[in-house]
């Protein structure tokens, strides 16, 4: 049994003092047990509103909410983070749904393996959590191109989240798709939301209309939401949906505010931010667990719903991490742990046991023992001990595409014409000089720059030109090595992320022409290829990139999740067993990079790493994670 910890102070604020007569009003109010998806599956009312609070099947309800995305953690844990939602005292699971890897390719879906969204839905109902889905179109969360897919600026003319006709089109198909997958009316889900934060976009009056019918015309019957930070709130609505407020501190009023665009409707927060995410360059952001407990406290004090965000925040495996755009472009780091409930390992915080208590004293009722914690495994040093450069790969591997003129990633003719969605992307040309290379701030998002092989400095938003070295008589190459950081996903300024080189770069005022162009977008295929190419070496004891690494983890026993260390290393990605787990950087603040137990195997495991500049002979294997140098959200 817990003890009972809190009352209200006159501020509103938890104070470590005696709380029953709260807890018995809450109780007397609010019992859940028999309002779970498979004891209600084939319900038929739902969930609705009515005088101010939630009814779920005609009993009254609250949501007690948690996020956590499917395409951030990987299947063999999902359902170990929903035991441990129930744990925590959460009845309901919310989760984005991220078009841009359901849709790869232009008509092509993927409902498979990690991203099996039907089998997520099952196991929360199994689990007793009801769900609420966001699918988009656009989703935000830190997520690149706020999880749109980037063909979609193939189009000269895109307008994304408007209802301009390739974008409706787009969107059309994938919904008719996605929701004859996941959804059935009976099920797990109690609420779709229309769109995500469009109050801060608000560049069509006739969007959000669109969307909405867009989920009703597939059968949608669910109640339906809208979500938006106070300033967009007004701007975000639409009719027939229940507006939502996101928020992390408490201003006095704001809560109240929903009343005035809303009368007689329950109380939401659909994003209670339990911490904070990372760019590279910057610190690792915590929010205090004491004052997210007292706020979350506040917020159930008034009869609110709440959505913790993040309950659970995973990883950006892969190229998908997402970036912002206000005063300067900051992409955002590999890890997605958020500082929230559970660590991105999915272990527990001070934040999940301070939650605990206060959501076992609202209920009233014994919560489900927490699961036991994973542990973790510390392999030690892994030595890489043989490498091969870029420029050996290129005429092994890649087939040029020949252009007059620099083309950028997504306009690329590849894969069935949906052009490069992610990585890198080599520009090369002939020059016969040197001089004054200007790239007219043209370079998305960031170019190393070579004559033949020799490096000679890199090209940014900040930094837009260099002086390229004279060298003898003769026409020499000169090589852009252009890397995607990843695309803005929140703000005005959608329509502009296209990447690689987005427009004519300069030598000596003169425009370069005639580029062999490489894609290094580093798929499974061609990981897999690369490992058969002949012209591997031993390392030396000094070796400038940009190169690939191999080296080999071997395991005994079961194997388990493991932190790696990149010390020495500069900037580059890792490769395991053909899993991508994302980007480094010596600049920080995230140190190591989160490998699933579930991706390893007994007997060898093989670790490949891109490295850009300066690489390390060994890598550590440790069993803690260092995120970097914290400070704590405003």
């Amino acid at each position: 049994s817990w003890s009972c910890w809190v009352r209200w102070n006159e501020e509103d604020t938890f104070l470590p003092q005696d709380c029953l007569l709260i807890c018995v009003l809450f109780s007397s109010r609010f019992n859940w047990s028999e309002l779970t998806p498979l004891g209600l599956w084939g319900r038929t009312l739902g969930l609705q509103t009515e005088n101010s609070q939630f009814l779920l099947e005609g009993m009254p309800f609250r949501i007690f909410g948690g996020s956590m995305h499917y395409f951030r953690v990987p299947r063999e844990y999902w359902e170990d983070r929903m035991l441990k939602m129930k744990a925590c005292g959460l009845n309901t699971l919310t989760t984005y749904v991220p078009w841009n890897l359901h849709e790869k390719e232009r008509g092509k879906f993927d409902f498979s393996k990690n991203l099996d969204l039907r089998a997520f839905l099952s196991l929360a109902a199994k689990n007793g959590l009801w769900v609420i889905l966001r699918p988009g179109p656009y989703i935000c969360s830190e997520w690149d191109l706020g999880g749109l897919p980037s063909w979609l600026l193939q189009d000269p003319e895109m307008q994304l989240r408007t209802t301009y006709k390739g974008f409706t089109e787009a969107v059309d198909a994938y919904f008719d798709r996605l929701m004859r997958v996941v959804y059935k009316k009976g099920g797990p889900i109690i609420a779709v939301q229309v769109e995500n934060e469009y109050g801060s976009y608000a560049k069509d009056p006739n969007y959000m209309t669109y969307v909405k019918m867009a989920l009703l015309n597939r059968g949608i019957v669910e109640l339906l939401m809208t979500s938006d930070n106070k300033n967009g709130l007004s701007f975000g609505l639409v009719e027939g949906a229940l507006a939502t407020v996101n928020f992390q501190k408490l201003e006095p009023g704001l809560l109240k505010y929903l009343d005035t665009v809303q009368k007689d409707q329950p109380k939401m927060v659909m994003e209670y931010w339990t911490g904070w995410f990372d760019n590279w360059g910057g610190p690792h952001y915590v929010f205090d667990a004491d004052e997210m407990v007292n706020t979350v406290a506040s917020i159930l004090k008034t009869g609110a719903s709440i959505n913790l965000y993040m309950f659970h925040g995973g990883t950006n495996f892969g190229f998908m991490n997402g970036a912002l755009e206000a005063d300067e472009y900051k992409s955002d780091v590999t890890s997605y742990d958020y500082d929230a409930v559970l660590t991105e390992a999915g272990d527990y915080t001070s934040k999940f046991f301070k939650l605990r208590q206060l959501f076992s004293m609202v209920i009233g009722q014994p919560l489900p023992l927490p699961p036991m914690i994973e542990s973790k495994a510390s392999y030690g040093a892994i030595l890489l001990h043989q490498y091969i450069s870029l420029w050996d790969v290129l005429p092994a591997l890649l087939q040029p595409i020949k252009s007059e003129f620099p083309v950028n990633m997504e306009n690329l003719h590849l894969n069935d014409s949906i052009g490069q969605p992610y990585g890198y992307v080599l520009y090369e040309t002939v020059i016969f000089g040197g001089g004054h290379l200007h790239t007219r701030d043209h370079v998305r998002d960031r170019a190393q720059v070579f004559v033949n092989t020799m490096y000679v400095g890199e090209l940014d938003y900040n930094t837009v030109e260099l002086s390229i070295p004279e060298g003898q008589q003769g026409f020499r190459q000169l090589r852009l090595l252009v890397e995607n950081r990843g695309r803005v996903n929140y703000g005005l300024a959608l329509n502009e992320q296209r990447k690689g080189l987005i427009g004519d770069v300069f030598l000596n005022k003169t425009p370069l022409r005639n580029f062999k162009i490489y894609s290094l977008e580093m798929k499974p295929a061609f990981m897999k290829s690369l490992q058969r190419v002949s012209g591997w070496s031993t390392v030396p004891d000094y070796f400038v990139g940009p190169a690939f690494f191999r080296g080999r983890l071997w395991i005994e026993q079961q194997p388990q999740d493991t932190f790696l260390k990149l010390q020495g290393w500069e900037k580059g990605v890792v490769f395991v067993n053909g899993q991508n787990l994302g980007r480094y950087w010596k600049i920080g603040p995230q140190e190591t990079l989160y490998l699933p137990g579930p991706w390893l195997r007994r007997g060898g495991n093989e670790i490949v790493i891109f490295e850009e500049r300066t690489a390390g002979r060994i890598i550590q294997s440790v069993d803690i994670p260092y995120l970097g140098r914290t400070q704590y959200v405003d």
